[in-house]
Formats: C-alpha cells, structure tokens, sequence
C-alpha cells in the first residue's frame, strides 16, 4: 500500500493542534460521468449513430447506413476512451485534505498545483450527492480570494465561470464528508467570533443563530443528482 505523506502536502505554518480530519481522491468512474461529462459525450453519439443510420439508410441503403453508424460508434468509443484516460489521471493525481482550520486541494496531471483555503476565507459551502453516494462539495471563497476558472478545472463547481467555486468533485460518500466539514465550518467560525465566559466561569462560543442561506444558483444538474443544504457562514 502506498503511504501518503500528508504533512508535505500542508503549509508550513500548520497551528498546533491542528488535525486531519479526512482526505480523499475522487472517484474515478463519478468522475469520468460527471466532471468529464461523459454520460452526455455518450449519449450524443448514441443520437448521431441512430441518425446516421436512419439518413444513411434512407439515402444510400442499409449497407451504407450500418457503415456510417459504425463509424460514428467507432469515433464515440475513441472519445469516451480518451474523457475515460484523463478522468482516471485526474482522480489519480489528485488530493483533497480537510482539516478542522483549512481545505488543501492537490490538482493538476502534468504539473501539480496546491490551493490553501483556510476556513476564514470560505464564506459558504454546498453539496451535490448522486445515486451512487459520490457527490461534489463547492466552496464560495470571499471576493478577495478569487481563483481563475481555468485554474480550477475540473475541480470546480460546473458553469461557474463567472464566479469561480473550488469544489471537492466525485469524492465518495459525500454526504458523510459535508457532515464532517459543516461541523469543522461551524466550529471554525465560532472560535473566529469569540469565546465569553458566563459568569460561573464556563465558557460559552458565541453561536451562528439565524445564519443566512445561499440558495444553489441555477446549473445543469444530473438527473441522479440531489442538492442538500448550503450553509451559509458570518
């Protein structure tokens, strides 16, 4: 088994007592579907293959429909294989670390770049969970922490070119891990507001009441795709 050296991955200047409290790749088949957008690739070619078969045939005879229907097939299974090479690689080179202070985001096939993004700088966070369990977490950073679309790629919310949103894509049981990181949001951002003592001397974390939520903004979603509470933090 191979061992991943985590500390290398963090910065340097990790506060004491600071944990790991998951890490993960992406699922590569999720991924293959749904960051690579492959089940739309396949069904495109399912519809021109069924349409070069039609006019082929109508036009020049069944011998020549089935001839360019297979090549159409041949030209789809082609791209699905090289969408299916890129999707393993990315799942493959790819780390994400949660911690109970920061998100660490290892991408990048031929050049490996690192995203640091301590809580502080997240100002909310949803989830996307599929049939299957595997499920995309995205992140709004604050407006002076942007990250170029382009850079993120495809490890970022789907169509938000505009507005970049680093996400956690394909990673599975991912509603577990939404769980695990809106606790780790929640206490992040209390200890940032302060602890008072009551006056037994027990101390008291000012809590997130009435926090506002962020609606998902409108994208194309999976059919086999459900939105769960986006949380929204002060």
């Amino acid at each position: 088994m191979k061992i991943i050296n985590l500390e290398k991955l963090l910065p340097a200047d990790i506060p004491v007592g600071e944990r790991v409290l998951w890490h993960g790749r992406p699922d590569p088949v999720s991924h293959f579907r749904r960051a690579f957008r492959a089940d739309y690739v396949a069904a495109y070619f399912a519809i021109m293959t069924l349409w070069n078969l039609a006019s082929g045939s109508a036009d020049e005879g069944l011998a020549f429909g089935l001839l360019s229907a297979a090549k159409t097939i041949a030209a789809g299974v082609v791209a699905l294989g090289i969408l299916g090479f890129l999707a393993w690689l990315s799942a493959r080179t790819t780390l994400y670390i949660v911690t109970s202070r920061r998100v660490v985001m290892k991408v990048g096939i031929a050049l490996p770049i690192f995203f640091n993004l301590p809580f502080n700088e997240i100002t909310s966070a949803g989830v996307r969970v599929y049939k299957d369990g595997t499920g995309d977490i995205n992140m709004m950073l604050t407006p002076e922490r942007r990250i170029a679309y382009i850079h993120l790629w495809p490890h970022a919310k789907p169509f938000g070119i505009n507005k970049p949103e680093p996400a956690l894509r394909s990673v599975p049981d991912a509603a577990e891990l939404s769980a695990v990181f809106g606790r780790a949001l929640i206490a992040a951002a209390n200890e940032r507001n302060g602890v008072v003592q009551q006056a037994s001397g027990n101390p008291v974390a000012w809590p997130l009441a009435d926090v506002p939520m962020r609606d998902p903004a409108p994208s194309h979603k999976n059919a086999d795709a459900r939105n769960t509470d986006v949380m929204a933090l002060s």
